[in-house]
């Protein structure tokens, strides 16, 4: 399928939601329509892995079988005529697929039962959520569905107008995917569009979610370069990757796609993320991606508490530590450090950040566990540039023990979030220059009504920018410590590298020296003219 149907199919099923949805908000809508595509992805895989297992086996539907038995899927007429092989069958799928999903919960199933409209359709996707969430397999999918409420007030209200919202949602969503390719590529893009879609209707909430992918393609650009020496292109070779505040894991996917398209390989990724919401979106977000459970592991918990005990290793010798570390968290969030977070392995060395802004705090906190030949790459907002206080202090020390590699600047307005313009941290721990890279690319985008957005040619000059270390008049310098120190610290990127155009200098001694001979001319010719006026008997000047 080309690039074009892929985003077709995107913006097929954004017209149904768009359709749809009604009064409903759009964060709730997105939660049903992201639910049952994955749902429907689910379940392709599982059928083509039935295929697969029972081989010849496997029933042909016929329109009268169907009418017979009530069913409209192979697989449930395969259960019917083979009731004491089922556990071992669903053994077998278990560990081939690393889950189970009964043929009457089948999205082949449920959108037949939505088409004819029947009255049984909630109870019935009700029970196959839950069996895929409780009885599937393992953990895996457990909770995935847990904020989808099929009985919610929001459908309608009444039993029998739920069940007719959602007949008429999944009949739409099924003609909608018809006449498109089925493979995990094609439902991973379309379930990328509509995130990105309606990150755009939720203003503020996006940020909680959604990185816009232009962003996210530039930090994965730089953390997937060479460390120790980026002109020398791509790093091959990854084990483990990390977001701490993943949202709907977009980024991670975007570093991991980078890898793989350049001939690399990538043992696992790693994400976090606090709401539960976003969390179950991750997951679905990596297995519709067609990524197995044994390449990923998303951790519901607090960053800042640090819950997740894969993170909770006092040890140096046994502390976990990844190759690249890529974060979109909260801008300037307020939060509570106590004393016993002041003694915590990841802000001892450096020291806590203030109640008012935790973007020191997420940034050690991604920095204590990145390896000492991997790259951070941090998204946060200016203020961790120049603020003073302990902002000031930890800011401080990392230049001094020379980890910020670069700063870039950039437009404002790109995100549904905020307006404001954000920069880009780039820390390593090993670093071979001695100067940091400031990049001022807020003058390099693409304008529009509502939001602005950078073009290929914008990422390119970037990630160009900063893997060639280049100076560029009025966008990029490399700046000496003995510089920075002098100015006290502050990372203020037009303090470094401004983008207005100098004032031309102005000689007053040679404009008073042109105007005087203007002058001079004006009244030679004056005085010719004069002459010809008074030949002809005219009046003069």
């Amino acid at each position: 399928m080309t690039q074009k149907d892929q985003q077709q199919l995107g913006k097929t099923l954004w017209g149904i939601a768009d359709q749809l949805r009604g009064a409903m908000n759009a964060d709730d809508f997105r939660d049903y329509m992201l639910s049952f595509l994955f749902l429907r992805y689910l379940s392709f895989n599982y059928e083509e892995a039935a295929k697969k297992e029972l081989g010849k086996d496997y029933p042909v539907t016929k329109s009268n079988l169907a009418k017979e038995y009530g069913v409209s899927t192979p697989l449930q007429l395969w259960y019917e005529s083979n009731l004491e092989e089922i556990e071992e069958f669903e053994k077998q799928m278990r560990r081939k697929v690393h889950y189970v999903i009964k043929p009457n919960h089948l999205w082949s199933s449920i959108s037949e039962m939505a088409r004819i409209q029947d009255g049984e359709l909630l109870i019935t996707l009700e029970a196959g959520l839950r069996y895929i969430e409780n009885e599937s397999f393992e953990s895996t999918f457990q909770g995935l569905f847990s904020e989808i409420n099929l009985n919610s007030e929001k459908l309608g209200k009444t039993s029998t107008e739920r069940n007719k919202k959602l007949c008429t949602i999944i009949q739409k969503i099924a003609e909608g995917i018809a006449d498109f390719s089925t493979d995990s590529d094609t439902l991973g893009d379309a379930y990328e569009y509509l995130i990105g879609q309606f990150a755009a209707g939720s203003g503020k909430k996006a940020g909680e979610f959604y990185t816009p992918q232009q962003i996210s393609s530039i930090l994965s650009e730089i953390v997937t370069l060479d460390s120790q020496d980026p002109t020398m292109g791509k790093k091959k070779k990854f084990d483990k990757v990390l977001d701490f505040a993943c949202g709907s894991g977009s980024l991670l996917l975007n570093v991991r796609k980078r890898i793989k398209d350049n001939s690399g390989s990538v043992g696992k990724i790693y994400g976090q993320e606090k709401n539960i919401t976003t969390y179950n979106l991750a997951r679905m977000n990596m297995l519709l991606h067609g990524m197995k459970d044994t390449e990923f592991d998303i951790f519901h918990g607090d960053t800042l508490e640090n819950h997740w005990l894969l993170l909770n290793e006092m040890n140096p010798s046994k502390k976990i530590e990844f190759d690249a570390v890529v974060a979109n968290p909260p801008f300037s969030l307020r939060w509570e450090p106590n004393d016993t977070l002041a003694e915590d392995f990841r802000f001892k060395s450096y020291g806590l950040a203030p109640k008012s802004a935790a973007d020191f705090a997420f940034l050690l906190h991604g920095f204590h566990f990145l390896g000492k030949e991997g790259v951070m790459a941090i998204i946060l907002p200016h203020g961790v540039l120049f603020r003073g206080g302990a902002e000031e202090r930890i800011r401080t020390k990392l230049l001094k023990d020379n980890h910020i590699d670069t700063v870039i600047g950039l437009p404002s307005n790109l995100f549904y979030s905020t307006g404001i313009p954000v920069c880009i941290l780039v820390l390593k721990k090993c670093k071979k220059q001695d100067d940091v890279l400031f990049i001022n690319a807020s003058d390099y985008y693409k304008p529009g009504k509502r939001q602005n957005s950078l073009e290929e040619e914008h990422i390119g000059r970037i990630v160009k920018t900063y893997q060639f270390r280049q100076d560029r008049e009025r966008y990029s310098r490399r700046v000496s410590m003995d510089e920075i120190e002098k100015n006290g610290y502050n990372l203020n990127i037009s303090r470094y590298v401004s983008t207005s155009v100098d004032e031309i200098k102005i000689d007053l001694q040679e404009v008073n020296a042109k105007l005087t001979s203007i002058n001079e001319s004006i009244k030679t010719n004056t005085e010719k003219h004069n002459e010809f006026l008074n030949e002809l008997g005219l009046p003069l000047i």
